[in-house]
């Protein structure tokens, strides 16, 4: 205690600028550099349910050691993410995050900064394809509107582009335990509706451009963050057809055997991301590991 005493008055006694000085290095030693979680830092944007909730589900299940920081619009409501919560209440940390407002896009980056220093992993894993009186997937160029296509765009495509932004200076080598990943990941949720090589039917002209848009954004954050040497790598994923309420309306025409459940698909996802490499970097996988055609 008295050598405590003796600092403070020593700091007291110091003139104002350098005590300026002192304090801003004592908040550096305690920010990223300083905490070391073991396990890693995963994020899911877009996790109160589907296939978000169901990453959330798995990283924690299958890193016991590991953290994960999942958001959505609304936390008071995500009842699947408050039941894990119970669970997972010590590495499972749920955050308020709307794609259309940047500000909580800014403000939770600064809380997973304040808390953890840093990120190892992020998914990227809303999207929407229909809302009742508001949007549905176009089956002719009639039926085109300029607000489905600009909330198509701004959830599917700018949202996400903006959460990379803002997560940027946070994600960090390190991590997976059962990995030991050399690059930290950002992984985007696409379609392969998106790809423009693999368009034979048409239709759908809001889903179909703002996910292509999401692979074009994409690739250019690859390209910069491999010119910058970041050890960061984006990839795209096509999680096939999961039987959750995005497709629910659309499943008539699944073929049988094409729809997969949101534990297989996402099991397969989390396997694409645990392997993948430097090389990978700025590519389109689909579930199966297979690349997608732009």
């Amino acid at each position: 205690m008295r050598i405590l005493l003796l600092n403070q008055r020593a700091f007291m006694a110091t003139p104002l600028i350098l005590r300026s000085v002192a304090r801003r290095a004592s908040l550096s030693f305690f920010s990223s550099s300083a905490f070391k979680w073991e396990g890693g830092v995963s994020m899911v944007q877009g996790a109160s349910r589907g296939i978000g909730l169901e990453f959330v589900k798995q990283l924690l299940e299958k890193n016991e050691k590991g953290h994960v920081v999942a958001t959505c619009r609304n936390p008071d409501s995500a009842t699947g993410l408050l039941s894990l919560k119970n669970k997972f209440s010590e590495r499972l940390s749920i955050q308020k995050l709307d794609l259309t407002l940047e500000s909580t896009i800014e403000a939770c980056a600064n809380c997973i900064r304040n808390k953890f220093g840093s990120l190892n992993l992020l998914i990227n894993a809303s999207g929407i394809l229909s809302i009742p009186d508001v949007l549905q997937p176009e089956t002719t160029l009639s039926r085109v509107e300029k607000s489905s296509l600009l909330l198509a765009y701004e959830v599917n495509a700018v949202g996400p582009i903006l959460v990379i932004k803002h997560m940027w200076p946070l994600l960090k080598v390190g991590g997976h335990s059962q990995t030991k990943r050399d690059v930290a990941i950002v992984a985007n949720l696409s379609a392969r509706v998106g790809s423009i090589g693999d368009n034979r039917l048409g239709g759908w002209h809001s889903y179909r451009s703002s996910k292509a848009a999401l692979n074009q954004l994409t690739k250019t954050v690859s390209v910069e963050f491999a010119r910058k040497k970041d050890p960061i790598i984006c990839i795209l994923l096509h999680p096939g057809t999961v039987d959750t309420d995005l497709s629910r309306p659309f499943q008539r025409n699944v073929p049988e055997g094409k729809l997969f459940t949101k534990e297989f698909s996402v099991q397969k996802l989390l396997g694409i991301i645990n392997k993948a490499k430097s090389h990978d970097n700025g590519k389109f996988f689909a579930w199966d590991g297979q690349e997608i055609p732009w």
